[in-house]
């Protein structure tokens, strides 16, 4: 009987200071704000049923809230304007060694193009109509063509018009060769300029990125279990593993509940070691999750909450964002 009581109090004691070293009650975190990525800058909205890899998005555009085109120039002011803390844009190499600012893998969905981005020249890539290929009405009325002549940018002219601004950049190939060649194009960047991106995308280019600018911060699929997996293993006693170090952890709303510290013990320790954590929406199992993209999404934050969200459709809430901030 002994034994037990011994057994049963050192479980308790255990218990609570598990407790106490996780709970949030405990944090001195002031309450905040959400940090806002917003995905592709404003972008046109799609139906989202039965995507694959192949699925031309332009081609099953919603009818418009707006009159931006993803990963424009324009886009990404409209988007800081709007409250974006953070924009991501995808990039392409191109054949005259730059690096075009566009999301697909060819030209053909959005463009009157055709062929591999990254089979052309950035000058070609600047002659194309990005805004060709989008019909809301199973192509009866194509509502930007023509409008998006010259609006495919390249990474220096984003880096120029936006020169103070944080990005995620989006490698878009699993090419180890792109990773070197991003990291070396970012490497001739002052270090405060870099300190101000992040680079993700496939595990073969950001393991390269990563090799040879390892303070750089970085998030892929591989980094990101790697993380999680090792956090979960260890977190509970407040120790952050160094594949948590300077880092960025894109983490599924219904999935953030479970890690050790949520919500605000586990961004400080984030925080402490450069690292960014940003919200998705509810993982559902199959591919990654979809951005926080509805305002009742947005009310289901934690109160106060101050880290950051990723959203595909930042017009859509940003007025449930700003309500959060009275």
């Amino acid at each position: 009987m002994r034994r037990r009581h011994i057994f049963l109090l050192t479980f308790l004691a255990a218990g609570g200071a598990i407790y106490l070293n996780n709970t949030s009650l405990l944090s001195s975190r002031p309450a905040g704000k959400p940090v806002i990525l917003a995905h592709r800058g404003l972008a046109q909205e799609f139906e989202r049923a039965g995507l694959t890899a192949e699925t031309c998005t332009a081609e099953r555009m919603l009818p418009p809230r707006h009159d931006y085109l993803e990963n424009t120039l324009a886009s990404m002011e409209a988007a800081f304007t709007l409250g974006a803390d953070v924009l991501e844009l995808d990039v392409h190499p191109t054949t005259d060694g730059q690096f075009a600012v566009f999301h697909d893998w060819t030209v053909d969905c959005r463009t009157e193009g055709s062929g591999r981005t990254r089979d052309q020249s950035m000058a070609a890539l600047r002659q194309l109509d990005v805004g060709y290929g989008y019909t809301a009405d199973g192509g009866k009325t194509f509502p930007f063509r023509g409008k998006g002549i010259g609006l495919m940018p390249s990474l220096d002219e984003v880096f120029s018009r936006f020169p103070d601004q944080r990005f995620h950049i989006n490698v878009k190939s699993n090419d180890a060769a792109e990773g070197k060649a991003l990291a070396a194009y970012l490497s001739t960047l002052p270090a405060e300029r870099r300190a101000a991106l992040a680079v993700v995308g496939g595990d073969a280019p950001v393991r390269a990125v990563k090799e040879a600018l390892p303070g750089m911060r970085t998030v892929s699929k591989e980094s990101l279990m790697r993380c999680l997996l090792r956090y979960e293993g260890l977190g509970w006693t407040g120790y952050v593993p160094d594949a948590c170090r300077g880092t960025t952890l894109l983490v599924p709303l219904n999935v953030a509940p479970w890690i050790w510290g949520w919500p605000d013990r586990f961004l400080d320790r984030m925080e402490s070691v450069g690292t960014s954590v940003y919200l998705l929406g509810p993982y559902g199992g199959g591919g990654f999750s979809d951005g926080i993209d509805d305002p009742a999404t947005v009310d289901r934050l934690p109160a106060g909450y101050s880290g950051g969200i990723s959203t595909d459709q930042l017009d859509a809430i940003a007025p449930a964002v700003a309500r959060r901030e009275l």
